[in-house]
């Protein structure tokens, strides 16, 4: 029986993209008040942006619940023995410890690999992508973990946001973060590094932000899958994709949505790239990606 891959609604990946590579999403939650919604499937991105910037109540996120992910554990262990569940960066949102809770039930009936990502949004979807891809290839569970893990080393993510304000509400970033919330007119570039979001830039306009974007992407030629997600700049992210395509002739960006539980944090106007890195020179790009790092594929947090 195939491999089963799973992840969480924080991947931003579009529902079709996930139908046609077999991948279970198990849904965030936002909270209005008292009111609680499943992340895409009861409220839409619309819905979530125009209340955030005009409802008089900041909306809330929480994990998935080791219940929401013993379901879906559940429902996945009728089709197969073997599940690579794949989660949000663990210090970012409690999605990962839920995921290893929520398959204490299926001990010894099927096996069920956590792992963390490291990454968000577009950056978790392309890791994710990756190892669907291998099981859909009729990879065994292990090559699967293998092709998450190379992934991981090999994704990169880069984030513009219109503005701090919203993620400086829902307190997920640091002091250094909220230093810069007192600056107008900056347009903050922030990446995931070891785990953590933490800021990669600062500049003046939207012009210059995207132009930042593209020579991210330049700077990690050649790469083997590139994403591209907005909250409320559908024509922005055409046009990078466009820009994109010209650095990258034959490689067509996945464009997606950045969904309401990220959205809460992201704000409108927000732009994001995520790509993993092709061959180089052997091993060329996991060295590039481990600057700093020293670590191995056994230190990245999975959980069996």
């Amino acid at each position: 029986m195939a491999v089963k891959v799973l992840t969480d609604s924080t991947s931003d990946l579009p529902s079709e993209v996930a139908e046609a590579l077999g991948i279970t999403i198990v849904p965030a939650y936002v909270h209005f008040g008292d009111k609680t919604y499943r992340d895409r499937l009861d409220i839409s991105e619309d819905e979530l942006y125009q209340r955030l910037v005009a409802g008089p109540v900041h909306p809330t996120t929480s994990a998935c619940s080791p219940g929401d992910f013993a379901q879906a554990y559940s429902k996945l262990a009728q089709e197969s023995d073997e599940i690579v569940s794949i989660t949000v960066t663990a210090k970012m949102s409690a999605m990962y410890n839920s995921a290893v809770l929520g398959r204490e039930g299926l001990e010894g009936k099927c096996r069920i690999e956590v792992i963390d990502s490291q990454s968000t949004s577009v950056g978790l979807g392309l890791i994710t992508i990756a190892a669907a891809e291998k099981a859909q290839r009729g990879g065994t569970v292990d090559e699967v973990l293998e092709a998450v893990h190379q992934a991981i080393l090999t994704t990169d993510i880069l984030a513009m946001l219109d503005t701090l304000k919203y993620a400086l509400r829902g307190g997920r970033l640091t002091k250094a973060f909220r230093i810069l919330g007192a600056m107008i007119k900056v347009k903050p570039l922030i990446t995931a590094r070891d785990g953590e979001i933490v800021r990669a830039g600062l500049v003046r306009t939207r012009t210059r932000a995207i132009e930042r974007l593209c020579e991210f992407v330049k700077k990690r030629l050649p790469v083997e899958d590139i994403a591209i997600a907005h909250s409320t700049a559908p024509e922005e992210a055409e046009g990078l994709a466009s820009r994109i395509k010209a650095l990258v002739p034959g490689k067509q960006s996945l464009i997606a949505r950045i969904g309401p539980a990220l959205g809460v944090h992201a704000g409108p106007g927000a732009l994001v790239v995520a790509v993993r890195e092709g061959k180089r020179r052997p091993d060329k790009a996991v060295q590039e990606k481990r600057r700093g790092k020293r670590f191995s594929l056994p230190s990245l947090r999975a959980s069996r």
